[in-house]
């Protein structure tokens, strides 16, 4: 290959990554930044649908789902590396989340975004959507 051309990043289902190397890309971002390796192995043993995209053996982007197959599925933790962000990668993660053959039944997909001009631009909409969130930190400090 020419050393003017980069490698393309690949992506894959791999719920057995290396937490260690998701919590690389956790550390980067303000939402995340506080989580552990072994909340996060934990978290990854319970998810249903992982995608990971990876420059190599560099993990560069992530994307998880929580869904009953059927009529919900709930994205969670959509996050680019810094260093690789604007490449349309984030765009990819979610496109091929909404097209993942064992979601193809599902009828809703939901999440929860700080950035909602991105999801917008992917189709998600946030009329006609209720939600509400129980906080277990925000409880434990009222009580």
């Amino acid at each position: 290959m020419p050393p003017t051309l980069k490698p393309a990043v690949t992506f894959s289902e791999e719920k057995d990554l290396e937490a260690s190397q998701l919590l690389g890309l956790f550390h980067q971002a303000p939402w995340s930044k506080d989580r552990n390796l072994a909340d996060a192995k934990n978290m990854l043993r319970h998810t249903d649908v992982v995608l990971c995209a990876w420059d190599g053996d560099h993990l560069v982007g992530f994307g998880r789902v929580l869904t009953d197959f059927v009529y919900r599925a709930t994205i969670w933790d959509v996050i680019v590396d810094k260093a690789y962000q604007n490449r349309g990668i984030g765009t990819d993660i979610v496109r091929r989340i909404l097209n993942h053959p064992r979601l193809k039944q599902v009828e809703l997909f939901w999440l929860c975004t700080r950035r909602p001009g991105f999801y917008e631009k992917l189709g998600f909409s946030s009329k006609d959507q209720t939600g509400m969130v129980w906080s277990r930190s925000n409880r434990a400090r009222t009580e």
